[in-house]
């Protein structure tokens, strides 16, 4: 206890007026003055955290009661949460001009914070109170402190016993992607081996057969590989080291039924330690892919800017996600009916706080460990000035890419262009990155066309454009403030690709709601269907699906004609191919599961040849 008290004399808090970004809301404490924490424990105050070994059973999450008591208690007075225990905070340089580095500001940020009195209303009155926190396995023991005088005269008057999970380091939070092949799944994830300490592996193969091990390869990286603050500063934490393993020459999941094994492959992540022993996780289970053009019954779902929230209800950086917790319990209550995700951009928000990184891969971990979980590039992820990026902002707080491009895998021929192509079935997505150039002569354009053209829609007729920024239609007010209704100069280079190629649907995120249009090109509604579309749509459908967590974004007052559906909530859209010939699209929202708007594309291959305006080449008669 006297260490950890010697240890936070040197904390030293730093505040910042914070930029309350509109569509996010307001921040619980937006406007604070810098000041210093004050070394003040007090002998009748106290802060106890039990139990302090967990994941007893293997588990990677876990709950803590903490009980603390103040002798002078206030309304202000908060819990700070930090890892690892014991912190430096010998150094804090003043913050720059950044509306990501937001209070509480300590050198080390803390994990997350909640109020003295958010579950003892009494506090004040009595000086007692108590807490229910949710710990996740991150490779570090946790300290717990409580401050008086609030965030902008804050003071430590009682700090807490260590607590640890039974093995930091242990295997955690896998994420299943497709490789650059049908028949090949990717496993990513997260643990406190280095390659000098333990070899990693996935033992896999299907269920009640035998299993065969796959050998996995190990990234992470450093302080000095972020862009800026609050990444490089407050906000690091060490990433622990991130294994990726490829499971390869899969058989297509419906053909599997004739083994005499059930229908699911099983696999559990490993690492053999330098003394022979090994270390496990639990055993997960995931279906093969398709095979491109398999005629089966696939299920996709689509949605962006997730983001993640705390289950106990405490505060954490950036703090306007909580719908993200509703998204991703219906995921979960209907992953039997699920067999890929993708989520396109703005994926955890941590905005340079690593260690949120961990929370968001241990919130979607039941969907991420049993079906592929893909990702696109948002500017959340990418923005930084200077970093190559097509924008200059600086919505990633300093990560510019490293954490997504590292975190999660994604076919891609170079991870730092986050662009790339994957089939599932009778599906072909094209995925670009909107944080990179994509107007015409660029090599992400080349690379869309190329993916667009490349597809057999005789084996794959759901051809499917996946972006976060709008770069087709949206009635989002702060794309209406700027004349475009979509990413300035979205739309000018893409849009005769995507009618050329017949693009079924295109879906974004980035604006904050759900939206839906008529088939449309340059402008006009090709289709004034609503519901049932037949034979050749002359146009593509675009859709934002960027209610994913994150807090909304309002619509215009302007009335756009080719904006069929608008919903001011949260849900994501589900895309159901039961043919090659029937597709069904339907909207759910997050808080119920239950659709509120939906249609159905119904065709064959000869409605894909039909020629409409600037579809086909021109051609000519010759005698």
């Amino acid at each position: 206890m006297r260490e950890l008290g010697l240890i936070l004399l040197s904390v030293l808090l730093i505040f910042a007026t914070l930029e309350v970004v509109a569509s996010h809301g307001d921040q619980p404490l937006s406007t604070i003055a810098a000041q210093k924490a004050i070394f003040a424990l007090h002998h009748q105050a106290y802060i106890k955290v039990s139990p302090t070994l967990l994941g007893l059973k293997g588990q990677n999450t876990d709950w803590v009661t903490v009980e603390f008591s103040s002798p002078n208690p206030s309304v202000e007075d908060w819990i700070g949460v930090f890892s690892p225990s014991n912190f430096s905070a010998s150094s804090c340089p003043a913050p720059a001009d950044n509306p990501w580095v937001e209070p509480p500001l300590l050198c080390s940020a803390p994990i997350k914070y909640q109020y003295a009195n958010y579950r003892t209303p009494k506090y004040k009155e009595t000086g007692k109170g108590s807490l229910k926190l949710q710990l996740i396995n991150q490779r570090s023991d946790f300290s717990f402190a409580l401050f008086s005088g609030g965030l902008s005269n804050p003071k430590v008057i009682a700090a807490s016993n260590k607590v640890a999970f039974s093995n930091p380091k242990a295997p955690v939070y896998p994420r299943l992607a497709q490789g650059k092949v049908w028949n090949e799944m990717t496993v990513t994830w997260t643990s406190g081996y280095g390659i000098g300490e333990a070899v990693p592996f996935v033992e896999w193969g299907p269920n009640g057969g035998q299993p065969i091990r796959s050998p996995a390869g190990t990234l992470t990286f450093d302080r000095n590989s972020m862009c800026g603050e609050p990444a490089r500063t407050v906000g690091w934490r060490d990433p622990g080291f991130i294994h990726t393993s490829f499971l390869k020459e899969l058989w297509p999941n419906t053909l599997y039924a004739t083994f005499p094994y059930s229908f699911m492959y099983t696999y559990k992540l490993g690492h053999i330690l330098s003394n022979g022993t090994y270390v496990w996780s639990q055993e997960y289970k995931f279906r093969a892919s398709p095979y491109p053009g398999q005629n089966s019954l696939q299920r996709v779902v689509i949605f962006g800017d997730m983001g993640k929230a705390e289950a106990d209800g405490s505060n954490e950086y950036n703090d306007f996600q909580h719908g993200s917790l509703n998204t991703t319990k219906q995921l979960i209550r209907d992953l039997n009916n699920i067999d890929v995700a993708f989520l396109i951009g703005d994926i955890c928000y941590a905005n340079g706080y690593l260690s949120q990184w961990d929370q968001f891969t241990a919130q979607v971990e039941p969907i991420a460990s049993t079906v592929p979980f893909m990702i696109a590039s948002g500017n959340h992820e990418r923005d930084w000035p200077g970093s190559g990026s097509f924008y200059g902002n600086k919505d990633s707080g300093g990560e510019c890419g490293v954490l997504a491009e590292t975190m999660f895998y994604v076919p891609t021929e170079n991870r730092a262009k986050f662009w790339y192509s994957t089939d599932y079935g009778m599906f072909r997505f094209c995925v670009a990155d909107t944080e990179h150039d994509w107007r015409e002569g660029t090599e992400q354009y080349q690379f869309i066309e190329h993916c667009l053209a490349s597809v057999d829609r005789q084996k794959q007729p759901w051809l499917i454009f996946l972006a976060h920024r709008v770069l087709g239609y949206s009635s989002a007010t702060f794309y209406a403030d700027t004349g475009s209704f979509g990413e300035p100069m979205g739309r000018e280079s893409l849009q005769k690709l995507w009618q050329k190629y017949k693009v079924d649907i295109a879906i974004y995120g980035h604006a904050h709601h759900y939206e839906r249009t008529c088939p449309i090109y340059q402008n006009i509604c090709t289709n004034k269907e609503k519901q049932h579309y037949k034979g050749a749509m002359n146009g593509t459908i675009h859709v934002v699906a960027g209610g994913g967590g994150a807090g909304l974004a309002e619509f215009t007052t302007l009335n756009t004609k080719w904006s069929f559906f608008k919903d001011y909530d949260y849900g994501f859209v589900k895309l159901t191919a039961f043919d090659h010939s029937s597709l069904l699209f339907e909207y759910k929202k997050s808080s119920d599961g239950k659709v509120y708007d939906s249609f159905t594309i119904s065709r064959d291959y000869r409605d894909i040849l039909a020629c409409t305006v600037d579809s086909c080449p021109s051609t000519t008669l010759a005698s």
